[in-house]
């Protein structure tokens, strides 16, 4: 069931404060109607008086009734007058605005430190968050602000070692290379000259894996369906059957790591099942794409172990034609980076479906005020 209120600090703090001040008022004003001075009762009707002109005392006269004044309405005789209530409503409603007001500012500093954390992981490079509030929230903010520090640096180092990599591992192959050109063993040459391509090919895709997990990119507002477009007449171009489906408004996503993912999705199944089927389906807050291949599908006891990196399925996918099992890794990846998910599922016709799901607004405020 869903809640009615969100269950956040704000909320728990305003509802603690009011139920607190709440109950204090009705026990005092329980206390005062138990204890507090008795209500004035009716006084008794007095005997009539007679008739006396100006400046005389009035005398009884038997058997003459002096109309009496009416009694008081039965409202009058209440212990609170209509003034009681209306000063307990006026102070309700200033506890309550205080109440707001309090636990809105204990509980800014929380929301902005979780704002900060859900940012980043999008954005290395965001501006630190202010150290304020109370000392918990000022010590907190503290070591957040000192681990995004140690993350920057320790990124940037691993940048510097991945150039270093790099260069350092293309010289001996390139040196590889060349002396295995002078080999008469043309066999020989060929199977040396095979096994420099497929490492080469892993030292690339390895490369590349690491460096796509520390780019970092701003969030824009993406035609999403002009974009698989795109994609299926860059495949068509090339003389690959890709059909397009579906319909979806503008998504608010990070471009690159979004057209990574549809590469390496779309690769996968050009390469393993010949043909593709993009679906684009937009439902609620969600969009869906759907790329189904024709080929082999892949056993439901291995579906979880192909997004691990370097993992190849040699039992459903042909080792000579694939890559070196980062696809669905990065893939997978840049998707949880746009704040979706990639699942895998055997189509019952055969065949293999990748689904990215993917929020509308996955760049919103967590607990906006």
């Amino acid at each position: 069931m869903k809640r009615l209120l969100p269950d956040t600090v704000f909320t728990r703090l305003f509802g603690l404060v009011v139920a607190a001040l709440l109950t204090t008022h009705l026990v005092m004003s329980g206390l005062f109607l138990f204890f507090g001075p008795p209500a004035p009762r009716d006084e008794p009707p007095r005997p009539p008086l007679a008739r006396t002109a100006p400046g005389l005392r009035p005398t009884l006269v038997p058997g003459e009734a002096v109309q009496q004044p009416p009694p008081p309405p039965l409202g009058s005789r209440s212990r609170f007058p209509p003034g009681f209530w209306l000063a307990q409503l006026l102070t309700l409603s200033i506890i309550g605005l205080l109440a707001w007001y309090g636990a809105r500012r204990l509980a800014r500093p929380i929301q902005q430190l979780t704002q900060a954390a859900a940012r980043l992981g999008d954005n290395l490079e965001a501006p630190p968050i202010a150290e304020s509030g109370p000392l918990e929230t000022r010590q907190a903010a503290r070591l957040f602000n000192r681990m995004q520090d140690k993350l920057r640096l320790q990124l940037a180092e691993r940048s510097r070692f991945l150039a270093a990599v790099s260069h350092d591992l293309r010289t001996p192959l390139t040196r590889i290379r060349l002396r295995s050109a002078q080999l008469d063993d043309t066999a020989l040459q060929a199977k040396l000259g095979k096994d420099i391509d497929d490492m080469t090919a892993m030292l690339d895709a390895t490369l590349a894996y690491l460096r796509d997990e520390s780019q970092q990119e701003s969030w824009q507002l993406l035609d999403i369906t002009a974009l698989l477009q795109v994609l299926a007449e860059d495949a068509q171009e090339q003389g690959h059957h890709v059909s397009v489906d579906g319909h979806a408004d503008s998504l608010l996503t990070l471009p690159g790591s979004l057209r990574r993912c549809l590469d390496n999705l779309l690769e996968n199944a050009l390469r393993y099942g010949e043909r593709a089927d993009i679906h684009l389906q937009q439902s609620g807050d969600t969009v869906c794409i759907e790329i189904r291949d024709h080929g082999p599908g892949i056993p439901e006891n291995r579906m979880s172990s192909v997004f691990e990196p370097f993992v190849r399925l040699e039992e459903s996918r042909n080792r000579h034609t694939g890559g070196v099992g980062l696809g669905l890794a990065i893939a997978r990846d840049a998707a949880r980076r746009m704040g979706g998910t990639l699942t895998l599922h055997n189509a019952p016709q055969g065949g293999l479906i990748a689904r990215l799901t993917l929020p509308r607004d996955a760049h919103g405020d967590l607990y906006p005020l």
